[in-house]
Formats: structure tokens, sequence, C-alpha cells
């Protein structure tokens, strides 16, 4: 592919070679509708601006890139962790970039990587759209999916089998009595929301129960504590169901601050279970029962499929991962009474 200038992407977008500089460098001085324009130019033409000229000169890089869609998720805090001390070990340095859920800033963070020409990204993406991920590998750069299986056979993937994961809660729920079920999600466009309540469904309809009928649906915008304590003040104005199925631990932590506000009893009152089982759910006022990943694993693995892939391009075997969860019983859910043994608070 050869050089593609500013000057020419700015002939695409119809705007100034400034305002290109500007979409690229400090994007919020640039109106919305301008900066999708620029960034489609980019896209098409397949415009990379040059990054480290010494890392040009050195011939390859010793750095990859890491993008993930919540840093402030400890969950993705863990990975890196083991992203960083496979790396390490390897002789190589991480760049982080946080997509925060956006396609858009996810795309100007690949940008970015590509800019420095990192030898591969690991990247957890917004979307399923995987055209942003072909254009790095158009580039040469490698690319390794973390907690996201892969849909192709030449593409490596690390990820956690999440169906099984919600089957595990919800069986769990339903072994203590619970015949409703709260599920509090993110947004559905999050393939782990929706495998996890996936696997919820498989565990009611192997009970023998209609999962339309148990499992009530809360959707917040995000996976963070204060959406788990939005989702607990609306089903406590609308009516507490026997347990509550949490999409991640962050929302379960917000949902259990909630509750024990309200003075309702975890788990007399309502069995609570969470996702990821990261150390606040340990540490927690009521200890939280959780669905553990392997996080430091995932992301060791992960970057040592990388690695192998950018060292070894000629032997190197494409491999998806498929780790299995597994369900830790602590205070939030261990020895909740039956509904109908359940007393008025």
């Amino acid at each position: 592919m050869g050089t593609v200038s500013i000057r020419e992407v700015a002939a695409r977008a119809g705007v100034s070679p400034g305002t290109i500089s500007n979409v690229l460098n400090r994007p919020e001085r640039v109106a919305p509708e301008t900066r999708e324009r620029v960034m489609r130019a980019i896209r098409e033409l397949g415009f990379v601006r040059h990054g480290s000229a010494s890392t040009l000169r050195a011939g390859q890089s010793r750095t990859i890139g890491l993008s993930v869609i919540d840093i402030g998720n400890p969950f993705f805090t863990d990975v890196a962790a083991g992203v960083e001390e496979a790396a390490s070990e390897l002789g190589y340095a991480v760049i982080l970039g946080n997509s925060a859920g956006s396609r858009d800033k996810e795309e100007r963070n690949l940008l970015v990587l590509a800019e420095q020409r990192v030898r591969g990204v690991l990247i957890t993406p917004s979307d399923e759209d995987p055209s942003r991920l072909d254009a790095l590998r158009d580039r040469g750069i490698s690319v390794v999916l973390v907690d996201h299986p892969a849909h192709r056979p030449d593409q490596c993937s690390v990820a956690v089998n999440d169906i099984a994961g919600g089957q595990m809660a919800a069986s769990h729920l339903l072994s203590l009595g619970a015949r409703r079920i709260g599920y509090v999600t993110g947004p559905r466009s999050i393939r782990q929301c929706v495998d996890r309540r996936q696997g919820a469904e498989h565990a009611v309809a192997a009970a023998g129960l209609d999962p339309e009928a148990v499992i009530e649906d809360v959707e917040v915008p995000s996976m963070t504590a204060r959406a788990g304590q939005q989702a607990a003040a609306s089903l406590l104005e609308s009516g507490l169901p026997d347990a509550v199925f949490c999409a991640n631990d962050l929302l379960a932590v917000g949902f259990l601050r909630a509750l024990l506000q309200a003075g309702v009893r975890v788990p007399r009152d309502v069995a609570l279970i969470g996702y990821d089982d990261i150390d606040f759910a340990a540490a927690s006022a009521v200890s939280l029962s959780s669905v553990r990943q392997p996080t430091h694993r995932l992301g060791r693995i992960a970057t040592e499929l990388l690695l192998d892939e950018c060292d070894h391009p000629d032997t190197h075997v494409h491999q998806q991962v498929m780790f299995q969860p597994e369900l830790v019983v602590r205070e939030s859910t261990a020895g909740g009474a039956r509904p109908e043994e359940r007393e008025s608070p």
C-alpha cells in the first residue's frame, strides 16, 4: 500500500489539512459531522501518519497495543496486568488504550497504535464489526481478540464461556428456590451481557420453567457501581424479585449497597450474584457470590499468542482459546431463604 498524505485525506474529506490534524490530535475541536467525514476518508484511503522516527529507523518495534472497553473495571485492570507481565518477559512494552465502549474513540486509538508501528494489537472490540481490525491486519499488524471469541479460523482469540457462566449463576439461584430472577445488564450491544443472559435462559429452561416468566431484565446504560445502584432503586420501587443476577461485579456491588441502605437483608430477602470475581467481591460488606474468570491468565495467553504470531509468522498456528468460568459462593447467596420462608424486613 503506498503512502497516503494528509493533503490527500483533506481533499477526499473536503476540509483543510489543519482540520485533519485537529481530528487526529484534538477531536473535541471538530464538529461531529466533520469528524465522521474525515474518519471515513482516513478509512477509505488507508491513511496512517508516521509515529516514532526512531522506531522506523530501528526496523521493527518492540511494542504492542492493548485496547479495552473500560479500564475503570478491575476485570480489565487484571487482564492488563497479565498482558504487561507476559510482554515484559518477552522484551516488549505495552501501549494501553481505553475506548470507553465508543467505536469512534476505539478507532482513534487504533490509528495511534498504527502510527507507532506496534507489532500487534490485543483488543476487546466495542462492537462486532471486523473492518477496522481487518485494516490493521492489512497493514501487517497482528491482532488477537481478548475476552471475545473469534468467528474465523485465521484469527486468534482468548475468551471465557459466558453462556456457561450465566448458566452457572442462574442454576445456583434456582437451587436456592428463586422463581423470579432479576437480570441487571449493560447495553445489549455488549456481547458478554447477551451471552450471560442466554446462559441464564438455558438454566431456567433446564429446570422446566419459562425463562420469560422467570427472568426480569433491568438494562442500564453502563456497567458501573452507580448503574447498579440505579437498577436497585428501580426494582425497590417496582418490587424485588427472589434473586438478582448482575452481569458484572461492579453492578452487583452498587446493587448490594443500595439494598443494604434500604434495609433489605441479603441473602435472606434477596439472593445476589455477580460476575468476574474482582477483588471487591470478597471484600464487600456482604461478601459477594460471583462467577470467576481467569483474568490474569486471559491476558498472558493472549499476549503469548500475539507475540508468537508477530515473531514466528511462518509457523504460527491460530488458536481460539475458550476458558471455562467457575462459580464462587459467598455470603450474598449462601443460605438464602426460599421465597415462602422470607419475612418482611
